[in-house]
């Protein structure tokens, strides 16, 4: 194999791109190719767990535990995937080149998912595995390389991207919900491997979009001219077929023993970019130092707002009233509430971040983590509210209950998920920005893993009631509010390791 990929240093000269709407013209293009593959990925989001308890334990609410620990692990994986995909993007064939392999695999093994048969169904799991791993985390990296690290429209950009992400995820549970109940299914008996093939024509189209529109970005994410064959690409290809068997045999085994591979990953992660910083000089490992204790609480800020695809599906299946007069609102459509609050408040989000920072009085970065804790701590907090205090004659609660909850962690997740991505970007060793992304997602993927945990014991051994929810949700706003206040009394300590960057 030929010589790595050299990654261009952050402040290397950025092309005069035009500016649309106040922002580089390719950042557009990256919002759609992101909004397909956010598409396809939250297109069967609502549907997983809901298809595991019917398709392989006969519809029985005993399945919900084991539903809930696969979906965690899936995700986690989904997420630590990143770290592997940083890797090959900086060292091996570049970013653009790591973006269109990812959207093969991941459309391949979304189109795997529709057939019913356990194996191939958590082959193909592993598969959208392997493929996000190569796409998700570049995507987002280069985003970071259309401004100047200086540039203060850095975090208002990231929160722009962020906006198509939760464009694809608002339209995605909509439109694949009605497939499955309306068009293929019904409301009792859904047809899901509608809801897993269309999220894998929307994959391609992802694909198609991002080959197109790519030549828009002059040049950043190609690899130098010495690392221009093809046959990096092969043998990445080669490389992906062989961890498929291996991310399988991970969801296999469970999400305990998961728990280990993931922590081992995050300190092997943890102590390759310390002697990258180490290596760059003091300022260099401070912000390395720095990054990485938000990404501690970046794990238990997912580990609880994640409940969204397993344990508030449940809930929204069988604990909430969805009778909206002779109208019965679909779970899937609960899946749609964080993307259009996040649509409606990422564009105030951004203008605050802008505004203040115009006034010298923008958050630090700590602290923007400490309100995204707060914010979902309330969330969980409205949960213990309402299933103590607002339960009815039939056992349900409120439909605006749920519908708030996801509303007040949405202002938690712009608080935090679109500054951790700008975030990266700033303090990541120069050399391995792509591998410090994969650190984001990783830390994130270990939330996820927990958050699976967590949901299974929420729902037990029996599936959900009203008092296991009770108590797993009080558990979450103690453990929220407790991380929450902690990391703003640590932001003085965190700020004097930022060296300046806001």
């Amino acid at each position: 194999m030929s010589s790595p990929v050299d990654t261009p240093p952050a402040d290397a000269a950025i092309p005069q791109f035009k500016q649309v709407l106040g922002h580089p013209a390719p950042l557009w293009m990256l919002f759609m190719s992101e909004f397909w593959e956010r598409f396809a990925f939250y297109g069967i989001r609502w549907a997983l767990v809901l298809y595991i308890v019917a398709q392989f334990h006969g519809g029985s609410a005993t399945g919900q535990a084991d539903a809930n620990l696969t979906y965690g692990s899936y995700l986690a994986l989904v997420y630590a995937g990143a770290i592997f995909g940083g890797y090959i993007a900086d060292k091996i064939i570049g970013y653009q080149r790591s973006i269109l392999t990812g959207a093969v695999f991941m459309a391949a093994g979304l189109f795997m998912i529709s057939l019913p048969n356990p194996i191939l169904f958590k082959m193909g799991l592993a598969t959208i595995v392997v493929g996000n791993g190569m796409f998700k985390p570049i995507i987002s990296t280069i985003v970071g390389k259309l401004y100047a690290t200086s540039d203060e429209r850095r975090d208002s950009g990231f929160t722009i991207f962020y906006m198509g992400i939760n464009a694809g995820a608002f339209l995605a549970p909509l439109f694949t919900g009605w497939l499955a109940s309306s068009v293929f299914g019904t409301t009792g008996m859904p047809a899901y491997k509608f809801v897993f093939i269309s999220a894998g024509f929307g994959m391609l189209v992802s694909l198609v979009w991002f080959y197109i529109g790519r030549a828009q970005l002059k040049g950043i994410g190609e690899p130098p001219a010495h690392a221009q064959s093809m046959t990096r690409v092969a043998y990445v290809v080669v490389g992906a077929l062989v961890v498929i068997p291996i991310v399988y045999f991970l969801l296999a085994v469970g999400a305990q023993i998961l728990q280990y591979v993931l922590t081992a990953m995050f300190l092997g992660l943890t102590i390759m970019l310390m002697i990258e910083g180490i290596r760059d000089g003091k300022v260099a490992r401070d912000k390395t130092v720095a990054m990485l204790i938000i990404f501690v609480f970046n794990i238990l800020f997912w580990m609880f707002f994640e409940q969204a695809g397993s344990s508030f599906t449940f809930l929204a299946d069988q604990i909430v009233n969805r009778q909206l007069g002779r109208f019965t609102f679909p779970t899937a459509w609960f899946q749609s509430v964080n993307s259009v609050a996040i649509i409606a408040l990422a564009p105030v989000m951004a203008w605050i971040w802008v505004a203040l920072a115009r006034k010298h009085v923008n958050p630090s970065i700590p602290r923007k983590f400490g309100l995204g804790l707060l914010f979902n701590a309330m969330a969980f907090l409205l949960l213990m509210y309402t299933l103590s205090s607002l339960i009815g004659a039939d056992n349900k609660i409120p439909f605006w209950t749920l519908v708030a909850v996801y509303g007040i962690q949405s202002v938690g997740e712009l608080c935090l998920s679109p500054i951790g991505l700008s975030m990266v970007t700033k303090l990541a060793p120069v050399r391995l920005v792509g591998l410090g992304m994969g650190g984001w997602f990783l830390s994130t993927g270990i939330g996820n893993n927990l958050s699976g945990i967590f949901a299974s014991e929420v729902s037990g051994k029996t599936g959900m009631t009203t008092t296991s929810a009770l108590s797993g949700y009080t558990f979450g706003f103690w453990t929220l509010l407790a991380a929450g206040v902690v990391l703003f009394l640590l932001a003085p300590q965190v700020n004097k390791l930022l060296h300046g960057v806001k």
